[in-house]
């Protein structure tokens, strides 16, 4: 079974610089998303469900500080690296005033690079080694948390972790209604309007995955929670 890889959001405008860290991360085992500039970073973050960042804090349209605090007001606890061709200590201090994780400064070693990420990951989202495996029969699909696969006769999908926690707890609470607050607490934690706009977006996400199957149902009740039901 294929193993899942740490996603990366990479927003750097040197193009030869991103390049080059695009081949060597995915050559080392990540999925990296490549950006040259802060607004389609910020963009690309909103869409998509990243485990780690490396930002430029020069860029284009939005500088990296401007860019970490977006990101921070939405999500507190995916790591952030910033990379600079600037030492000033009022450039570091204000970087970890608005939650970095680390400052590493231009020109840098590559294998450094992928050290300080290790380290970083494993303290912070380290991904399933073992344990016990959860699975769900949801009609004609299986849910394997664990591995964050969704699989039926015809086909076989990966999901991310957002959708996987998410549809685990409604899994768990099947037929049941499960409250907003709750999942955006166990998914995000924390729970604020931006983050609800978020939590229907992946719930959306969840039942194009889940449409083939007419049995299953995915209710949202207005202020008040998610419901998936199953027709037996």
């Amino acid at each position: 079974m294929e193993k899942k890889k740490h996603k990366i959001l990479l927003v750097e405008d040197d193009t030869n610089l991103g390049f080059l860290l695009l081949e060597f991360l995915e050559s080392n085992g990540y999925d990296v998303k490549l950006y040259r500039d802060g607004v389609s970073g910020l963009n690309g973050f909103a869409s998509s469900d990243f485990d780690f960042c490396i930002l430029d804090v020069m860029l284009p349209q939005m500088d990296g500080f401007t860019l970490a605090e977006k990101i921070r007001e939405k999500d507190k606890k995916t790591p952030i690296i910033f990379l600079t061709a600037r030492s000033m200590k009022e450039d570091k201090i204000r970087g970890f005033s608005i939650g970095i994780d680390d400052y590493v400064s231009k020109p840098f070693d590559e294998d450094e690079l992928l050290f300080r990420i290790k380290s970083i990951l494993k303290r912070t989202n380290p991904l399933p080694e073992s344990g016990e495996k959860e699975i769900f029969e949801l009609g004609q699909f299986t849910f394997d948390v664990l591995n964050q696969e969704l699989k039926s006769e015809k086909e076989s999908k990966r999901l991310t972790s957002k959708e996987s926690k998410i549809l685990a707890l409604l899994a768990r609470s099947k037929n049941n209604i499960v409250p907003r607050e709750e999942i955006m607490q166990e998914v995000w934690g924390e729970a604020d309007y931006f983050i609800g706009r978020s939590l229907d977006v992946f719930v959306s996400k969840i039942r194009r995955h889940l449409q083939s199957e007419q049995r299953i149902k995915i209710e949202t009740i207005p202020t008040v929670g998610i419901i998936l039901s199953i027709n037996d």
